[in-house]
């Protein structure tokens, strides 16, 4: 939902393994809507003086993924839906950006649970052929959605062994104007017990947009972000 109209945000990504110590990488990410559907740059800072990471996904039914490193234009690489966004993190594209899943035409509605005191829909999400051709990790995925809102709110992911490998589980949301958007997300390891958190800092909805932000020839380039004084800080 957050991709209804166009969308800025700065954000945290919280490295929290079950045993050794924490790290935090910065990231911002520019979100907006085309005829194929939602569509997103990310950019995430590795830290140590590294080129940030770049990744451009185009949602819907017919999604791609580009990736850039060092400036270098957007190269189509749907190998990296399911990579971490940097080494060690849980998270992947797979999880954070507009969820492919819900796309999938094969999708069945499973029942009705409750999820953190609030009925939610469940459906479990079966990838195509081409999908698992592509991305061959992924069973399987199990989507609850608040039975009130549609907004989802929890969601797993089936390996090839059909077990649960990873967890999906939105903590907060936060209002901004008159719009509810995420505010804290977990991805946890299920054999691991290693989580990331991703936590939004600072947006801006509604701000102009460059045409050329999201051409896959640019992912390698500088764009001016909002004004601060347009962004809203949000608190920890």
């Amino acid at each position: 939902m957050i991709w209804a109209e166009p969308i800025y945000a700065e954000f945290e990504l919280r490295q929290m393994p079950r045993r050794g110590d924490e790290h935090v990488y910065h990231g911002r990410f520019w979100g907006g809507r085309d005829a194929g559907g939602p569509v997103t740059r990310l950019e995430l800072d590795p830290g140590k003086g590294a080129y940030s990471h770049r990744f451009l996904i185009q949602g819907g039914r017919d999604g791609s993924l580009w990736t850039s490193d060092l400036g270098a234009a957007g190269t189509p690489n749907p190998a990296a839906l399911l990579l971490p966004l940097v080494p060690g993190v849980e998270m992947t594209p797979l999880d954070v950006l507009p969820m492919p899943y819900l796309y999938w035409l094969d999708a069945n509605l499973a029942g009705i649970a409750r999820i953190r005191g609030r009925n939610s829909y469940v459906f479990d999400f079966t990838p195509s052929a081409d999908f698992t051709a592509a991305s061959p990790g992924v069973r399987s995925v199990r989507a609850y959605l608040d039975a009130q809102y549609d907004a989802l709110v929890q969601s797993e992911v089936t390996g090839t062994d059909g077990h649960v490998a990873k967890t999906l589980s939105l903590l907060e949301l936060k209002k901004v104007g008159e719009r509810w958007i995420p505010k804290d997300l977990d991805v946890r390891n299920e054999a691991t017990r290693d989580k990331t958190r991703l936590t939004l800092t600072a947006v801006a909805i509604g701000a102009e947009q460059d045409p050329l932000l999201f051409d896959p020839a640019r992912l390698g380039g500088t764009f001016v972000t909002p004004a601060s004084k347009t962004l809203v800080r949000l608190d920890p």
